[in-house]
């Protein structure tokens, strides 16, 4: 039996999924870190949760280290520390190293929060990624941004999920960038070549420093064009068969970023583009499962489940997964306008034409406000054995659902 410490911070949906799926393991005694009450845990969860501790700030090291030690008097060890969000990799690495705990290091997971570090490291090792520089004073900025080119993107160097992201076209809309954002050592500013192609993302298991499984996925359109354009509705297509020759070349240069980066057991996330000129530039890495839906989508496309598996992986080291047997992809439903969501259009029609497809869905309510992320209001997932009717449906359900918002 191994004790685990589980830090929640908030019982968001998708936080409650994993939760679940480290409790229901069998050989597991799991208590959750968090700041909500259980009272926010639905039923089957809470028969699978040994205790829930509270926490004052489950993004603090010190809060952590208090909550683990309230789980050590209870259950008379803690064996596992773990976590699923990008922001608590770094402080659940420093409780592991005061605790002698294993799992991801505290350099290691500096390496993969600080996307400037980590660009600097992949850069050093000969690894292809964007040209960058970070700036903690406007005068810096001025001159990283002189030494990338125009256009460029800005954001924090600890930043995720594209959130405090922009793009820099010229030299005077720097200027209103420095003026709305001022650069300072407590507050640095990553500037990024912006990358012009195709994104992807590479996501990866490793185990014992050797990489064990992985999935290729494509976006239309990149997130950072849907953010900048709030009529575009996202679409991710995870093809079928991803050991071709056309992701050979990324598959050899992930690999190799995640040993650099230190990696030895842990499910990743990376971002990556294809230039229009064929050639690859790693985007960012984290240490932490896939949001936006993607730990579903690879659940349906290998036909298993990706958030036992990932639970497995943290607590006993060990990953298994069949072989990928369906594409699988996922429209996210972004409402046109502002305010709160008014109308759901097209919703008969697209089941009509695409029902058969549909494995999941989350539609919009009405009176639900509107998202402040690109993954939108709701989504819809399909899963077929051919790409192509995949690919076709994901265009067809975009152009069929509307969300208008008012």
């Amino acid at each position: 039996m191994r004790t685990v410490a589980f830090v929640a911070p908030y019982f968001l949906d998708t936080t409650i999924r994993f939760v679940k799926a480290a409790g229901s393991l069998e050989g597991v005694r799991l208590f959750v870190l968090s700041k909500d009450s259980e009272k926010k845990l639905p039923p089957d969860v809470l028969r699978v949760v040994d205790g829930v501790i509270p926490v004052s700030d489950p993004f603090d090291a010190r809060s952590i280290l208090a909550g683990v030690l309230r789980v050590q008097k209870i259950a008379g060890r803690v064996d596992r520390l773990i976590g699923a969000m990008e922001e608590l990799q770094v402080p659940l690495a420093k409780v592991r190293q005061e605790l002698g705990l294993p799992g991801l290091a505290v350099e290691t997971a500096k390496n993969f929060r600080d996307k400037g570090r980590m660009k600097t490291i992949l850069q050093e090792a000969g690894l292809p990624c964007a040209r960058h520089g970070r700036a903690s004073s406007r005068e810096d900025a001025i001159a990283r941004a002189e030494e990338i080119g125009f256009p460029l993107v800005a954001k924090p160097p600890a930043g995720s999920g594209a959130r405090s992201t922009y793009r820099i076209e010229t030299r005077d809309a720097l200027e209103g960038y420095l003026d709305r954002h001022p650069p300072s050592s407590r507050q640095e500013v990553l500037f990024e070549e912006f990358v012009r192609g195709d994104e992807h993302s590479f996501d990866s298991v490793f185990v014992g420093g050797k990489p064990v499984w992985y999935s290729i996925s494509r976006y239309y359109p990149t997130p950072l064009e849907v953010l900048e354009n709030p009529w575009i509705q996202w679409v991710v297509l995870l093809p079928r068969v991803v050991d071709t020759p056309e992701f050979d070349d990324i598959r050899d240069a992930a690999i190799a970023a995640l040993k650099t980066l230190g990696l030895d057991t842990g499910l990743t996330h990376m971002e990556w583009f294809r230039r229009e000129d064929g050639s690859l530039a790693i985007s960012e890495v984290a240490a932490r499962p896939p949001g936006a839906q993607f730990t579903t989508l690879i659940s349906y496309a290998h036909d298993f489940d990706l958030y036992r598996a990932w639970a497995r992986l943290v607590i006993f080291e060990t990953f298994e997964a069949p072989a990928r047997s369906f594409a699988a992809g996922a429209a996210y439903l972004r409402g046109q306008g502002s305010g709160s969501v008014v109308q759901v259009d097209g919703v008969e029609r697209a089941a009509k034409e695409l029902g058969s497809l549909v494995v999941e869905s989350k539609l919009p309510a009405i009176g639900q406000p509107a998202a402040s992320s690109y993954e939108g209001e709701g989504y819809v997932i399909l899963r077929h054995p051919d790409t192509a009717v995949v690919a076709e449906g994901l265009k067809r359900l975009v152009q069929i659902l509307r969300i208008e918002l008012g």
